[in-house]
């Protein structure tokens, strides 16, 4: 989604740029009847305020927290802010993944969190939203200004008087650091550390000190004018080079293809990839890592391309064309399948954000994404060849077989009733684990939102997720897949979405263990303690709040549940347990884990 900020690139704008005090504030500030107008107006003249009105103003209307006693005033005065809402997490990894799934669903998302302890908690959610390009605001409540520079050891430290420690694990999954230990430049650390996270598309870091936030200053007197971000340009004689490249590569093909990625969020991309599909015919494919961003009712779509564990007919198409062009893709182990892909570069245009590669060459910089596909449309020409083919080939995929009574309930059965569950008001979350595979085989109606981290993969992050996306889009009901080594992980957040009063679909796979890891090597180690989960999300209601708990281990079972779930108890946090073998996986997962396998136990060159 694009980032809510009407005012971005607005003319009206009164700003002199990113960081600049509003006009005038230059007059303001030699007046000498300030100190009146600051103490009448002194609690919205704060930075803490500055801050508040900030997030209001990008589209962030929910912050997701962890009280500490460094942040505790800028809490104050976020809560103050009609237009925000602070959302208490359970620990700072919660936050920051519940920030995670937030951007992904509003375009961007904020956590605040407390110095160093905390810091240090939230920063493996930071670095995942690094992975997948999202806008996360990571907020730290810092040291007392005055204990800068004093040689001072600090509570939640490690004992050192170098306050530094934090900022420089920051510095790797961050685009920006700001630490605003003084109010004189304070505003512009601000508003270019939150402008650099729209404008990059990835997670920044900003520090307060603690004694800052309920301070009046001049610089905080007005309420925050509009930002106004220089938008990224094409350059036109590239574009034409590079859209006339293309063209004629693709139109001396005999059967083109093409395949969205995950950078077409990134990118801002995704509608202008369907204008293209429209005009030339191709098939289209997804990469597992960008499913959901392109819309899977589209004519031509033929489903997901991931080599050996694709779509069926999927890869066969793919790999039998003599061009295809990837629209923000992302190559790695787990999306080449151990690198197992049969693709050659020579038969590629590869886009990304702001470069299109032609083949083997040339590559064209300073050619945005959206600009190019936009153009590209108008000049290529329409071949169904490799459509054709599809359709010929194609067989339509057979139904799992239907439990009988009282026989345990199958994965795949399970993923049949869930597929059954999906319209364009709900949402789909899937775990890292079996759920890739089994999500992925999930036909998405239009409108229908889905959602997973396959570049970073953190297990646990679904929870926290599925609380931010929640939040953010409460008109869509989101069902979550999650198996139960992965909510071990994160499952205290359940608390928080039943504070907020989400009506979350959460389907806990309890197969016993860490099935992924399983399937790539297996050993004691992915064994877990089995746990009453539906007992514990009981104990966690506690009497607050609508829930609703079941635990199924048949088909009819689970047929009842997802009955009364989506029926009497629609506006309930709905927590289902389903009961599944230990072994029984997709066969995907299967594929995909003796690859990977391979991959991870290549020897040493020599």
């Amino acid at each position: 989604m694009d980032t809510h900020v009407s005012d971005l690139n607005s003319p009206k704008s009164d700003s002199n740029g990113v960081g600049s005090p509003p006009n005038g504030v230059a007059s303001v500030m030699q007046s000498p009847t300030l100190p009146h107008a600051l103490a009448a107006g002194s609690l919205n003249a704060t930075m803490g305020c500055h801050i508040a009105r900030r997030l209001v103003q990008i589209g962030v209307t929910d912050v997701f927290s962890v009280p500490g006693d460094f942040n505790l005033v800028l809490l104050d005065h976020l809560i103050a802010e009609p237009g925000l809402n602070l959302v208490g997490c359970c620990n700072e990894l919660n936050a920051g993944y519940a920030a995670d799934g937030y951007a992904r669903a509003r375009g961007v998302g904020a956590c605040v969190v407390t110095f160093t302890v905390g810091g240090l908690s939230v920063l493996n959610a930071i670095a995942g939203a690094y992975s997948e390009n999202l806008p996360v605001v990571c907020i730290v409540g810092g040291p007392n200004s005055n204990d800068y520079g004093k040689n001072r050891v600090l509570h939640h430290t490690t004992g050192l008087s170098d306050f530094s420690q934090e900022l420089r694990c920051f510095q790797t999954v961050t685009c920006f650091q700001a630490v605003v230990n003084n109010l004189e430049d304070a505003h512009e650390q601000i508003d270019t550390a939150i402008s650099t996270a729209l404008a990059e598309s990835k997670p920044v870091y900003i520090s307060i000190s603690c004694n800052l936030p309920a301070i009046p200053h001049p610089a905080f007197s007005r309420k925050p004018v509009p930002f106004a971000l220089s938008p990224k340009l094409t350059s036109q004689m590239g574009l034409e080079a590079a859209v006339e490249a293309a063209v004629e590569f693709l139109n001396k093909a005999v059967k083109p293809v093409m395949v969205g990625g995950p950078k077409l969020r990134v990118a801002k991309a995704c509608e202008a990839f369907v204008e293209l599909a429209d005009a030339c015919g191709f098939p289209v494919a997804v990469m597992p890592s960008a499913k959901g961003l392109v819309p899977e009712h589209h004519p031509h779509f033929i489903g997901t391309y991931w080599g050996a564990v694709s779509t069926a007919f999927c890869a066969e198409i793919m790999e039998s064309a003599d061009a295809y062009l990837f629209a923000g893709p992302i190559f790695n182990d787990y999306s080449s399948v151990g690198y197992s892909l049969l693709l050659k570069k020579e038969k590629a245009i590869i886009l990304q954000p702001d470069r299109v590669v032609v083949g083997n060459g040339p590559s064209f910089g300073c050619v945005l994404m959206k600009d190019f596909i936009q153009a590209l449309s108008k000049r290529v020409k329409q071949n169904t060849t490799a459509y054709e083919n599809y359709h010929r080939i194609y067989v339509p995929e057979g139904h799992p077989l239907k439990c009988e009574p009282k026989e345990p309930l199958r994965v795949n059965v399970l993923f049949k009733h869930i597929q059954d569950m999906l319209s364009s008001e709900s949402a789909v979350i899937a775990e890292t684990g079996d759920s890739w595979f089994n999500c992925q085989k999930l036909k998405l109606p239009k409108g229908c939102g889905y959602e997973f981290q396959m570049q970073y993969g953190s297990i646990g992050w679904s929870v926290s997720a599925a609380l931010g996306y929640a939040q953010a889009v409460p008109e869509k009901r989101v069902i979550a897949c999650i198996g139960d080594g992965s909510f071990q992980v994160t499952a205290q957040d359940v608390s928080t979405m039943l504070r907020c009063g989400q009506n979350t679909i959460i389907f806990l796979i309890n197969n016993g263990g860490h099935t992924i890891e399983v399937e790539i090597h297996d050993g004691p180690y992915n064994v877990i303690k089995n746990w009453n989960y539906t007992g514990l999300v009981e104990a966690i209601h506690n009497g607050e709040g609508k829930w609703w708990t079941a635990k199924v281990l048949y088909e009819e079972e689970l047929t009842e549940a997802i009955q009364t779930a989506t029926g009497p108890k629609k506006d309930c946090l709905c927590f289902i347990e389903v009961i599944l073998h230990k072994d029984d996986t997709s066969k995907e997962l299967l594929e995909w884990g003796s690859r990977v396998s391979a991959a991870n136990g290549r020897p040493p060159n020599s």
